[in-house]
């Protein structure tokens, strides 16, 4: 039997990288699983990639209140119940300097991560409560967001350090009633959003440095998956308020101590997730 037998997750943002992780590990591990997006396309193709009738797969714009609901609505109707919550869906700006950017693009990454993220935790919390149902909400926080500045990414970096105050706000508030409200750390993956479109030559210079810091200490989507696993099976139970780190100091040491060789042995892997 699966550490997540029977459960019903949702994860937000799951067609592609680290959310479509998680969601395979969550199936292997027994969990009924809604993958979404925004985009109906990216939806259908993970769902025929998947191919088990323990997936079930809907669109949803996580910045309307609206679609977050009916995603719990539709996900109660198809499974019976709701278990689990991932606040997965995230974007970034294009890596620029303040000024330089369109101010769609800085007010994009507000909108999905704070506003996304404060939706699935708003409607999964109603949902729990409600039903008077014990269940785990997960949000997602940023590589190293609290402890370093983030430079042409300024948006992406201020809405993850909100993601932060905010689980821990809302763990507080739900604290004593069965909600397990925790924050995950899923480390450097390498996702789109650190893809560079167009840099210029001073940020080209920036991204060379950035790159080896990927070669360094990038890692796959798999830890994040197997620590977002744990946090959900019951060793999670009880443990709101709880930050978890896929990028922990050990697994910092590791990846610095073992580069050199990696590099040597063309052993670094540059997969884009």
């Amino acid at each position: 039997m699966g550490k997540l037998e029977n459960k019903v997750a949702i994860i937000t943002g799951s067609t592609k990288g680290i959310g479509k992780t998680i969601a395979k590990r969550f199936l292997e591990e027994g969990a009924k699983v809604v993958i979404t997006s925004s985009n109906q396309h990216n939806v259908d193709n993970a769902v025929s990639e998947f191919a088990s009738d323990k997936i079930f797969g809907l669109a949803c714009n996580v910045v309307n209140y609206e679609e977050v609901e009916h995603l719990i609505q539709q996900t109660v109707e198809k499974f019976g119940a709701l278990d689990i919550m991932i606040n997965n869906a995230g974007v970034a700006e294009p890596f620029k300097r303040i000024v330089d950017a369109d101010l769609d693009a800085w007010y994009k990454p507000i909108d999905v991560n704070i506003k996304g993220t404060y939706h699935g935790c708003r409607a999964a919390l109603k949902y729990f409560l409600d039903q008077n149902r014990q269940g785990k909400v997960i949000n997602l926080a940023g590589a190293g967001i609290l402890k370093n500045n983030t430079p042409y990414f300024s948006a992406y970096g201020s809405s993850k350090a909100a993601i932060y105050r905010m689980t821990f706000a809302l763990a507080e508030e739900y604290k004593n009633t069965g909600i397990d409200i925790m924050l995950m750390n899923p480390g450097l993956v390498r996702t789109e959003i650190l893809s560079v479109h167009n840099p210029t030559p001073e940020l080209q210079k920036r991204m060379d440095v950035f790159d080896k810091i990927q070669d360094i200490f990038s890692q796959s989507p798999m830890v994040a998956a197997n620590l977002t696993v744990k946090m959900c099976s019951d060793w999670g139970n009880g443990k709101n308020g709880k930050f978890y780190d896929a990028f922990s100091s050990t697994k910092k040491r590791l990846l610095l101590f073992s580069y050199p060789f990696r590099k040597l042995f063309n052993k670094i892997d540059r997969t884009a997730y």
